[in-house]
């Protein structure tokens, strides 16, 4: 791996999360975190974070029947956490957890449409 590489040995560098509907959860994350996407065809679609065109790819969607219960919890980061509750809730999700305090900050979890199980953190 070159030094200009952007990718870190051992740190996590794509997630990808099974959804039921491909549309819904482009929609339900754009709307929520103004995530941008690349299409790969109907059944999946390439998360970029970043509203920078040449930005990496950090993970995608992939259609299947049903969402695999117990996969990795994915947690992102927020400025204004209530404000992101409150987007997660607008766009069609749903707080399942808090938001709560933890040693370093605050945190909640939320389902997505498709009944995925992610956590977004700010600092204290």
């Amino acid at each position: 791996m070159s030094q200009s590489s952007p990718h870190r040995h051992h740190a996590i560098d794509y997630v990808e999360l099974t959804v039921t509907d491909l549309e819904a959860a482009k929609r339900f994350y754009a709307e929520a975190f103004g995530w941008r996407f690349n299409d790969y065809g109907p059944a999946y679609a390439g998360i970029r974070a970043s509203q920078d065109e040449s930005a990496p790819e950090v993970g995608g969607l992939r259609t299947d029947q049903e969402v695999r219960t117990g996969g990795p919890l994915v947690l992102l980061y927020s400025a204004d956490l209530d404000r992101s509750a409150a987007a997660v809730q607008e766009a069609g999700g749903r707080v399942v957890n808090g938001p709560y305090e933890f040693p370093g900050g605050r945190r909640f979890h939320f389902t997505d449409p498709s009944g995925n199980e992610l956590g977004v953190w700010a600092e204290a």
